[in-house]
């Protein structure tokens, strides 16, 4: 899927935008209104104006334009568009809008992950630190980070030194029945699966804790995952070259509870990781 951007529009001079990624699934997008409701306040946030109807027609173009319903994962990017020279222009165009689609594979769910802790830090005090936005720079340079450690992710820290989140996805341990996982206040996104996975806790037993955690929390742990819409939740089985425990009946309960929103909302089973 080929788009035109203007050479003056503003996500691509100044990363003036955000995005929100989304999975497509039996020719719907699971958890849409979650995800349609973050993209529309990060934009109220960064005083981009667009209506929910548009942010919904893009969403549809591109689930219709999937031959027979083909499992996706939709990129929802929005700019504040065009606009004369100026970090703050006195009137711009049109936002844009565009939903991009690639392909998903169930292989996907629940892949484990290896980390390495990236060398830069998350900004907890900037603005936009639980915005989507289009300057991921900081992300890309841990991710690869990760790749010449020959590891699937890095692990980012705050200014603090406290756990925030991956360059990808968010981050929670098991520690004693409790899953702990940093508070927005850390800097990290809030997350879909994030959310849905505190709301799933207290069903199956777990208490659920949003605050500071220490890298060495991880460590000591009985287990640590990551949770993104793209692949759910997927083990922590390494950090920095060290082995880390894995409790797979927490975290197989959780991908059930997942898959039984997936099946409502979508009336797909989730493949088992």
């Amino acid at each position: 899927m080929s788009t035109t951007i203007d050479v003056e529009d503003r996500g691509f001079t100044l990363g003036d935008g955000v995005f929100d990624t989304a999975l497509a699934l039996g020719g719907r997008v699971f958890a849409r209104e979650r995800h349609v409701a973050r993209l529309l306040e990060a934009a109220r946030l960064l005083g981009i104006g667009v209506e929910r109807a548009r942010i919904e027609a893009t969403l549809d173009a591109a689930i219709e334009a999937a031959p027979g319903a083909e499992p996706a994962i939709l990129r929802t990017t929005l700019t504040r568009g065009t606009a004369a020279r100026g970090l703050w222009p006195a009137s711009t165009g049109e936002p844009t809008l565009v939903t991009t689609r690639a392909a998903w594979s169930a292989a996907l769910l629940g892949k484990p992950a290896r980390l390495v802790t990236a060398t830069g830090r998350r900004n907890e005090f900037s603005p936009t630190a639980n915005l989507k936005t289009l300057g991921y720079l900081d992300h890309i340079l841990a991710a690869r980070e990760a790749v010449a450690a020959g590891v699937d992710d890095a692990l980012i820290l705050n200014t603090r030194g406290r756990v925030c989140c991956s360059t990808i996805a968010n981050v929670f341990v098991l520690i004693a029945g409790r899953l702990i996982t940093p508070s927005l206040g850390e800097g990290c996104l809030p997350g879909i699966l994030r959310a849905l996975v505190i709301e799933a806790a207290p069903k199956l037993g777990l208490a659920v804790e949003e605050r500071p955690l220490a890298p060495e929390a991880l460590h000591g742990a009985d287990a640590v995952f990551l949770t993104n819409s793209v692949g759910f939740i997927r083990p922590v089985t390494a950090l920095d070259g060290e082995m880390l425990a894995r409790e797979p009946e927490v975290t197989d309960a959780l991908v059930a509870a997942l898959g039984a929103h997936v099946l409502a909302e979508c009336g797909v089973v989730l493949p088992a990781p």
